[in-house]
């Protein structure tokens, strides 16, 4: 399980999160929200080792991992899928799923789950084409598959529907609730996108300026209140 507690993180003199609290368990999906700016993505890049927090703790799988650098929360099972993908353009798509081994280490085995087909199969009928010759939504499958390469316990997703077409939505939507179904992955989802958000989360926390400003199961949240506090 994550734990994060009383998380604060400045960059220079300016505070970016205060005080924020995130769990999240194996077998469900822990839903991230709220307006741009708000902190979401610097919540986490702290949770997966790129930037250090100024205060609090986070714990997995009852580790105290704070302090751990990125490539050792990975090594832990740790996978990031960021906004905006940032898969390699140039290497062929085999290749760019291949660079998740980096995260395995040596008494691990470096193949491609073929789940991630299973999942995405336009992937595999793909392999030789470069990353930067596929559409936004194939290169987030892609961006999404080589985290799975790592064969991660926890996953983190940071805005996956962003600038993607809705067919492929519906596809990450569908790979997101088989992962779930699994029962020993959790998954953190950031998400603006409020119909997709909300038929997926389990839990919601809504951060506004750096604070977690709503937080709880998602059946029992005003689900309009939600809704205001992600709008624009």
């Amino acid at each position: 399980m994550l734990d994060a507690r009383d998380i604060d993180l400045h960059y220079g003199a300016a505070q970016i999160l205060r005080g924020v609290a995130l769990e999240a368990a194996p077998g469900r999906v822990t839903c991230v929200m709220g307006r741009n700016g708000v902190g979401k993505t610097s919540l986490m890049r702290a949770l997966v080792g790129q930037v250090k927090p100024s205060g609090g703790t986070i714990t997995w799988r009852g580790e105290d991992v704070t302090r751990l650098e990125p490539f050792a929360r990975a090594r832990r099972g740790i996978a990031y899928v960021p906004q905006g993908r940032e898969i390699f353009p140039l290497l062929t798509v085999e290749e760019n799923l291949r660079t998740g081994f980096a995260a395995l280490d040596g008494r691990a085995e470096k193949s491609v789950p073929e789940e991630v087909f299973t999942l995405f199969p336009v992937l595999k009928s793909m392999l030789r084409r470069r990353g930067g010759d596929l559409s936004g939504g194939q290169q987030q499958q892609l961006a999404i598959g080589r985290a799975l390469v790592t064969r991660p316990s926890l996953l983190i997703l940071d805005e996956p529907t962003e600038g993607i077409q809705p067919s492929i939505i519906q596809d990450i939507g569908r790979a997101i609730e088989t992962l779930r179904a699994r029962g020993d992955m959790a998954i953190v989802l950031v998400e603006q996108y409020f119909d997709f958000a909300s038929a997926l989360a389990d839990r919601i926390v809504v951060l506004d300026r750096g604070e977690v400003v709503l937080a709880g199961e998602a059946g029992s949240l005003d689900r309009e209140a939600v809704r205001r506090s992600v709008m624009v």
